[in-house]
């Protein structure tokens, strides 16, 4: 049974990391039929490439680092505040700032899990 469920994650790794890399190819040919280049569309192209990192992750070790997910997080507001008109609310761009400024702190206590310095000893079964 564990044999099968591994094989089920797998050919849905390989089908999310088609369907990124398809995305991604379809986004590029946009950009050039377009003949313009936005940053809202290199931003998507950071987060394409950041869930393909996180599947090559997934796939080599069998386990997916949890900042991975917290950098597509910001990514993606950033994209999402790229794209808002300028005449949003000011309060929303405040929340909005505020939740890529708490992922980053997450990320930051992450990596501060392992540092030597706080001599903290975290298995990797505890997390």
């Amino acid at each position: 049974m564990k044999n099968f469920i591994r094989i089920i994650q797998l050919v849905g790794a390989a089908i999310v990391l088609l369907a990124t890399s398809m995305a991604f190819c379809l986004e590029i040919t946009k950009m050039a039929e377009a003949k313009s280049i936005d940053l809202a569309d290199l931003l998507l192209l950071f987060i394409y490439l950041e869930v393909m990192g996180m599947v090559g992750n997934y796939w080599s070790n069998q386990s997916i680092r949890l900042t991975y997910p917290l950098f597509i997080a910001i990514t993606a507001l950033s994209r999402l505040i790229i794209l808002q008109k300028k005449d949003i609310e000011s309060s929303s761009l405040i929340y909005e700032s505020g939740a890529i400024l708490l992922l980053a702190i997450a990320i930051v206590v992450l990596k501060l899990r392992k540092s030597k310095m706080l001599k903290i000893n975290i298995e990797k079964s505890d997390i």
